[in-house]
């Protein structure tokens, strides 16, 4: 099976290109500002978050060097596996009208959305890019420089991982969605609960002493990602090899278990959508 994907997958590689940069085109297709939006919705939300919970938790915590780089690491990874999954869930359904007509391999449609989500996700990196040179060169009391060094180059690494995950997940939520319509909605909820959950504006060192809330929330792979990205960019040292190990296994299990459901109930696709 993996290498009849892999052929396939090379043979239909134009077919992906094309349909990756439609979603791209048809995502700022009605806005004024276009990709721009890419930029700016980061920034924005980030400086609402920084304004209302920068008191509450950037001052009184010695984890968090740079409250603003340290909101926006973490709301960047998880926006795009927020967006990425969402839309690899509604693929399927979405392109009921071509599964119709045109025989395709189904999975490049939940594949290539979350292939462009990551693009523009990857154009929204530029916002991280000014905050950090903004505090290279004004640093303060409250929020001091990041600490950058060679440990900068493996920020890939995580961002890769959850690239993995995102695919994982948004195969199984595509695969869900064909018979089960509510789905969405309820995945509307555990985003929601999810984002509250993540250390996003806030540090899992808070709940030291509550052991099974702190274990609960580290079997969050979305922890560990954002957490291994934040040493690499933001505290310039080396992840957790512990959070290494989880977050890939945990996103390969995903990767595998979407995978093979997808490839099992692809041919009933026809029926439902």
């Amino acid at each position: 099976m993996k290498s009849m994907f892999f052929k396939e997958l090379y043979r239909y590689r134009y077919l992906l290109r094309e349909i990756v940069a439609k979603n791209i085109k048809i995502q700022y297709r009605n806005s004024v500002l276009g990709i721009f939006w890419t930029l700016l919705q980061p920034l924005l939300t980030t400086l609402v978050l920084v304004f209302i919970f920068g008191r509450l938790f950037g001052t009184s915590d010695p984890k968090i060097i740079n409250f603003p780089i340290y909101v926006l690491c973490g709301r960047l990874l998880f926006e795009f596996y927020s967006q990425s999954t969402k839309r690899a869930m509604r693929s399927v359904t979405g392109s009921a009208s071509v599964l119709k007509k045109v025989k395709v391999p189904k999975y490049i449609y939940p594949l290539s959305n979350v292939i462009s989500n990551f693009i523009t996700f990857l154009i929204s990196m530029i916002v991280l890019v000014g905050f950090t040179l903004f505090f290279l060169l004004n640093p303060s009391g409250k929020n001091p420089a990041p600490v950058l060094n060679a440990h900068i180059l493996l920020a890939p690494i995580p961002l890769l991982i959850l690239f993995v995950l995102c695919t994982g997940v948004g195969l199984i939520l595509a695969t869900l969605s064909v018979f089960f319509k509510d789905i969405e909605y309820l995945y509307d909820v555990f985003t929601l609960l999810l984002f509250y959950v993540t250390p996003i504006f806030w540090t899992i060192e808070r709940l030291r002493g509550d052991t099974l809330m702190e274990t609960l929330l580290k079997g969050n792979p979305l922890y560990h990602i954002v957490e291994m990205f934040r040493d690499c960019v933001l505290r310039g040292q080396m992840f957790s090899y512990n959070s290494l190990l989880y977050a890939l296994g945990f996103s390969l299990a995903m990767l595998l278990i979407g995978g093979l459901a997808f490839w099992r109930k692809q041919d009933r696709f026809i029926l439902y959508i």
